[in-house]
């Protein structure tokens, strides 16, 4: 007598969807690179809140991070750009097309070296972007050379150390107009799941400067980017729980110990204090809290500032709701009397 068996039902997400659907391509990536870990992170987030995957746009530019795009979200658009021109590209998309959310995925040669005046543009402008450095300190495409941000006194595995002071990605952007700033490491799934959820739901900038050690060329005693080091470096800033927007939001808060802020879909993102008072939305305590940190040889994580009032590049800009690429030529194409206008004003 022969018996049926049901399979057990597919475990899918709020808009019905698997979590293959949020998955790329077989990663080439060297085996324990920190940029595998992270990219499991973007998956798990989108996943999670139940992004449309095809509403996605992912921008890259050259480098072992600019390869990542291709290992999640596989049904999303997708852009691999020049070597440090990635925001540019990214920006032209966002404003033509509004309706995406836009995901850039670099590293720090990509951003801090070749891209860095694209990168304080892309800043200033508080292009609406999730911004992802997968930040190892060297350039692993081209043997392990020290990248831009390495610090000073960090050593290859040659031995060779480095003496040029070191640009903090985090530091630029807080400076310059990012609207939301974090630091995380890659070995940290929690936190960086988290931060995750907390930039799709953020309108503006959001900077993620994600610590990811190369086991390569640079994951060895002499190197502060190393899993060894940012483990026995890291100083948590905050402990840090995410609520979706979909979900009942309630929940009492006591006085002096959780920070609850609204974010722009209607999500929350709520801070713990961990040992220390520190404050998101004042973005010169968190300047100070940077120079405090490189001075201790510390690697803060969590949340540096977070300001959900300042307008975006597209606000900024005027612009129509209906996104660009949608409107009719009829109301993109000036008319030939607007064009014979300029042309006598240039005579």
């Amino acid at each position: 007598m022969s018996t049926t068996v049901t399979p057990p039902p597919k475990k899918v997400n709020r808009i019905g969807l698997e979590v293959l659907n949020y998955k790329g391509s077989k990663t080439t990536l060297c085996a324990g690179c920190g940029h595998n870990s992270i990219s499991e992170r973007v998956v798990e987030a989108f996943y999670e809140l139940g992004v449309e995957p095809w509403k996605v746009a992912k921008f890259s530019g050259i480098g072992c991070s600019s390869k990542s795009p291709a290992y999640f979200l596989g049904q999303s658009h997708g852009f691999n750009s020049v070597h440090g021109r990635m925001p540019s590209v990214a920006t032209g998309a966002m404003l033509a097309n509004r309706n995406l959310i836009g995901l850039g995925v670099t590293g720090d040669g990509d951003t801090a070296s070749i891209g860095i005046g694209q990168f304080m543009h892309m800043v200033r402008r508080n292009v609406p972007l999730i911004y992802i450095i997968e930040d190892n300190g060297v350039y692993g495409l081209t043997k392990g050379q020290f990248s831009a941000t390495a610090d000073v006194g960090s050593t290859l595995k040659t031995g060779a150390a480095n003496e040029l002071p070191p640009f903090d990605c985090c530091a630029l952007a807080l400076k310059w107009g990012a609207t939301f700033v974090a630091r995380s490491f890659s070995g940290d799934k929690k936190q960086l799941q988290i931060l995750l959820k907390a930039a799709i739901a953020h309108k503006g900038l959001a900077v993620i400067d994600v610590i990811s050690p190369c086991v390569t060329f640079n994951d060895h005693d002499g190197s502060t980017k190393s899993y060894a080091y940012v483990k026995d470096h890291e100083e948590a800033l905050h402990e840090l729980d995410f609520v979706p927007f979909y979900e009942e939001i309630s929940v009492e808060i006591p006085e002096g110990q959780v920070r609850d802020v609204e974010l722009h879909d209607g999500s929350h993102l709520r801070i713990r204090k961990v040992g220390r008072d520190f404050d998101p939305t004042d973005r010169l305590a968190a300047l100070s809290a940077l120079e405090e940190a490189e001075a201790k040889g510390e690697v803060l994580t969590g949340v540096l500032y977070l300001n959900t009032s300042k307008p975006t590049f597209l606000e900024l800009l005027n612009m129509v709701e209906e996104p660009l690429a949608t409107l009719p030529e009829s109301r993109v194409r000036p008319p030939a009397a607007a064009l014979h206008e300029v042309m006598e004003e240039l005579r």
